[in-house]
């Protein structure tokens, strides 16, 4: 099944580039470090309408 044929195939090229773009997000992923969400730090003044 994967043969020269079928990467010549748009099914094939489109597998190929599919998995180029995971390895790369695999690859760009594990090099950013996260931070924790700035939501839970803000502080949030409610105002009520009487």
């Amino acid at each position: 099944m994967y043969d020269r044929r079928f990467f010549r195939s748009k099914l094939g090229q489109a597998a190929v580039a599919s998995v180029t773009a995971m390895a790369a997000f695999v690859a760009l992923s594990t090099q950013m470090h996260a931070t924790p969400a700035f939501a839970a730090q803000t502080s949030c003044h409610i105002v009520q309408a009487a």
